[in-house]
């Protein structure tokens, strides 16, 4: 299956990330390359993404700590599991789109200028590796396609990660 990332301003297609992803992982490449090869491909390939991060889960701590993203600096290095759009998600195991952010009560966006939110859980099964974290200054930024793109990506950033600790 192709998606397309089919936005106001971009078109982006995923099916070649997870593609060039598969090859990095037959390449030997561990999730830290993959995840930021992730995150800048799909920041660089579609003008909606103003910023794009990857914050993997903690289980000692119960937080997800940021680990690559691509954009303007953020202050949010942490997040507790449960807090913010990214915990709820973690949470949840869930895929959360918040098309408008300011509706939001104590949001606190990993941005300047955050009007819309998506956040993808990494995750094989039960277990939660992270999410992929997409924010857009534009309001309802984010589409069902995008969502079922991004989850691709995440899947393949999963596979990974399974494979990881398995050795």
């Amino acid at each position: 299956v192709s998606w397309a990332i089919t936005g106001k301003t971009g078109m982006f297609d995923t099916t070649e990330l997870v593609k060039e992803l598969q090859e990095m992982r037959e390449d030997g490449c561990l999730s830290d390359a993959l995840v930021r090869f992730a995150a800048r491909t799909l920041k660089e390939g579609d003008e909606r993404f103003d910023w794009v991060g990857a914050y993997l889960f903690n289980e000692k701590d119960s937080e997800l700590w940021l680990h690559n993203y691509v954009g303007p600096r953020t202050e949010v290095a942490k997040i507790p599991i449960g807090e913010g759009v990214a915990g709820k998600a973690a949470a949840e195991k869930e895929t959360l789109n918040v098309p408008h952010v300011e509706e939001l009560e104590d949001y606190e966006a990993p941005g300047p200028n955050t009007a819309s939110e998506l956040v993808v859980v990494i995750k094989a099964g039960d277990d939660l590796f992270g999410v992929l974290d997409l924010s857009s200054m534009e309001p309802e930024a984010f589409e069902d396609e995008d969502v079922a793109s991004i989850s691709m990506v995440c899947e393949k950033l999963a596979e990974q990660f399974m494979a990881e600790r398995r050795v």
